[in-house]
């Protein structure tokens, strides 16, 4: 299997390539890549090129590009998600899942029930954690990971489209759902939303939505929804 790796930078008609230092010790420690194997450079904006290495170091790797590729492998349905993370092993993994999913972007909420919100150390976890998704599934498109807001800002914020957000004992998710267009899907905390949070919701367009009878986790909530829009 030809390796991935994230160069921000990818020159669209190729060229000498240097991989990023966190890539470059990647390929060189963990992967004992050698000169001459090939691999595939994405930007995290959709773009992809063959390569191959030139010159391969400890902490720094050199590479001979192609010319760059639009290549587009997100789902038809733009997803954007507002979430109350969960606790930092479990966001972990929760962001893996979405990003392979093709959810577009992910807004950390800071909700009337959080206990502990992300912290800018976490958030670069996070961050690292959506690139080696995209590298492992093949994405070409980062998901934006968006600064945290508190909840009723981003309801009173969010943009046009579908706006679902997730409570329970409400009206049950349809499948009959457009087939493309924008949604905007907020889960809350694992205390669960206050009345007044879903008030200021619906407020500004949010459709109350749930998964059925059972009472679901926030990262089992979470992917369940992208899951069904990503289809």
């Amino acid at each position: 299997m030809t390796r991935r790796y994230f160069v921000p930078d990818l020159p669209i008609l190729g060229g000498l390539v240097s991989l990023p230092e966190a890539e470059a010790q990647h390929a060189s420690r963990v992967m004992r890549v050698q000169v001459g194997d090939d691999l595939v450079l994405f930007d995290g904006r959709g773009n992809e090129a063959t390569a191959n290495f030139l010159h391969v170091g400890r902490n720094e790797c050199h590479c001979q590009a192609n010319a760059a590729q639009a290549i587009n492998r997100e789902p038809k349905r733009e997803i954007h998600l507002a979430i109350a993370l969960p606790k930092p092993d479990r966001s972990r993994e929760l962001i893996e899942r979405l990003t392979e999913m093709g959810v577009r972007s992910l807004t950390p909420l800071i909700a009337q029930r959080t206990q502990r919100p992300p912290t800018d150390s976490l958030l670069a976890k996070l961050q690292r954690g959506v690139i080696e998704a995209c590298k492992q599934s093949g994405r070409n498109q980062l998901m934006d990971l968006r600064t945290p807001m508190r909840a009723d800002a981003f309801f009173s914020a969010c943009g046009p489209g579908n706006k679902w957000i997730a409570h329970p004992a409400m009206d049950h998710l349809s499948r009959d759902i457009a087939p493309s267009g924008t949604f905007h899907v907020a889960i809350g905390p694992e205390g669960g939303w206050t009345d007044d949070e879903v008030k200021v919701a619906v407020s500004h367009s949010f459709k109350p939505v749930d998964l059925g009878t059972r009472i679901y986790r926030i990262e089992t909530a979470a992917t369940t929804l992208a899951a069904i829009l990503a289809t």
